[in-house]
C-alpha cells in the first residue's frame, strides 16, 4: 500500500520516533561535508520528488530539495500557477499524470482537501509540505531539535503563545503520539481545532488552555510561537491587537522552567510574535530548527518509501 504523510498520525508514534533518530544520525554523519554532497547510502538513488506549491515557500522548498539530493535522488519544483493545475486541470488528473512521472510528491497549499485528493488519486507517496489544517513535516524537525537539545519527550511540558493555527494542530497530535503535553496561551477566538485536542487527550496527552500567557509559561520546558498572521489572511491589525498580551519576551521566557528552549518555525514578525532578545538569545534555537528541516525532511521521505 502506497505510503501517504498528510498527517503524523499516518506514521504513528513508533515510526515518528524513528523519524527523529534517523534524522539525528544523517546529520551526525555529515558533519562538515558540502551541503550538495550525497549521504554515503543514497538510499534515494534515481528517485525523482516532484515539489508543488501553491503557496510562498522558503524552507520547505529548499529543504526537500536539498534532502531528495542529500539521499541520492532529484528534484523537480513546480508553482501551481505555472501548471495546468492553475488553468483548471483537476487534481485527480494531476494527481494521475504525476505518478506515471515521478516517484513522490510534496505539495503546500491551502486547502487540506486539495492533498486529501491528491493522496487519493496518486499511486505514489504524497506528503504534507503545509495546509491550512497541518504542517507535519515542521514537527518531525521541532520534535528532533528538541531531542538533540537534551529533551525527552515523554512528559516534556510544551507552551504554545499565539493563535490556533496549523502548527499547533500537528504539534497537539505529536503530543498525543509522544506523550507529552501541551499548554494553551491563546486569545479567546483563536482556539485550535477542538478536534485535534480530543484526539491527543484520548491518547494520554494533557492539553489546557491558558488566557494568560504567564500562566501557559510557567514551568514550561519548550516555549514555542509562529506567525500571528499567515499568508492571504485579513483583517490583521485587530490579530495583532489580541495576540498582543501573548508576545514571547524576555520577561515571559524568564518563567518558564531553567534550560527551557525557544522555537519558532519562521518567517518571523519581529517584535510582533516574539521580541529580538528573545529570537536571537540564549534560549533560541530557531536556527538549529530551521536546519533539521532538511535532516527531517530525509527521514520522512524514507519513510514513506518503506525505508522505516
Amino acid at each position: 500500500m502506497t505510503r501517504h504523510f498528510l498527517e503524523l498520525s499516518d506514521a504513528g508514534g513508533d515510526a515518528l520516533a524513528a523519524m527523529v533518530g534517523d534524522a539525528m544520525e544523517r546529520k551526525a554523519a555529515r558533519i562538515g561535508w558540502p551541503k550538495g554532497r550525497a549521504d554515503a547510502d543514497q538510499p534515494l538513488k534515481d528517485r525523482v520528488l516532484a515539489m508543488v506549491f501553491e503557496k510562498n515557500s522558503t524552507r520547505t522548498r529548499v529543504s526537500f530539495d536539498a534532502a531528495i539530493r542529500q539521499l541520492g535522488g532529484h528534484a523537480l519544483a513546480m508553482e501551481a500557477g505555472t501548471m495546468q493545475l492553475g488553468r483548471g486541470e483537476s487534481i485527480a488528473d494531476t494527481a494521475r499524470v504525476l505518478s506515471r512521472m515521478v516517484d513522490a510528491i510534496v505539495i503546500r497549499t491551502s486547502d487540506h482537501a486539495k492533498i486529501e485528493e491528491l493522496a487519493a488519486h496518486a499511486s505514489v507517496p504524497v506528503i504534507n509540505g503545509l495546509t491550512d489544517r497541518s504542517h507535519p513535516c515542521q514537527i518531525v524537525a521541532d520534535l528532533q531539535t528538541v531531542v538533540e537539545h537534551g529533551k525527552a519527550l515523554p512528559g516534556l511540558e510544551l507552551a504554545w503563545l499565539g493563535d490556533g493555527n496549523n502548527v499547533l494542530n500537528s504539534i497537539i497530535e505529536a503530543a498525543g503520539l509522544m506523550k507529552f503535553n501541551v499548554r494553551l496561551g491563546i486569545p479567546e477566538g483563536f482556539d485550535s481545532d477542538p478536534a485535534y485536542i480530543e484526539q491527543a487527550r484520548s491518547r494520554g496527552a494533557t492539553i489546557t488552555t491558558h488566557r494568560d500567557a504567564h500562566a501557559a509559561v510557567a514551568g514550561a520546558d519548550v516555549v514555542v510561537t509562529d506567525t500571528w498572521v499567515s499568508m492571504g489572511q485579513g483583517d490583521s491589525a485587530a490579530k495583532i491587537a489580541a495576540m498582543m498580551p501573548y508576545q514571547v519576551n524576555e520577561a515571559l521566557m524568564a518563567g518558564a522552567a531553567p534550560g527551557a528552549l525557544f522555537l519558532h518555525c519562521l518567517p518571523a514578525h519581529r517584535g510582533e510574535e516574539a521580541t529580538d532578545g528573545v529570537l536571537d538569545g540564549a534560549q533560541s534555537v530557531i536556527w538549529d530548527e530551521a536546519e533539521n528541516r532538511i535532516h527531517a525532511q530525509k527521514s520522512v521521505l524514507r519513510w514513506v518509501f518503506g525505508q522505516l
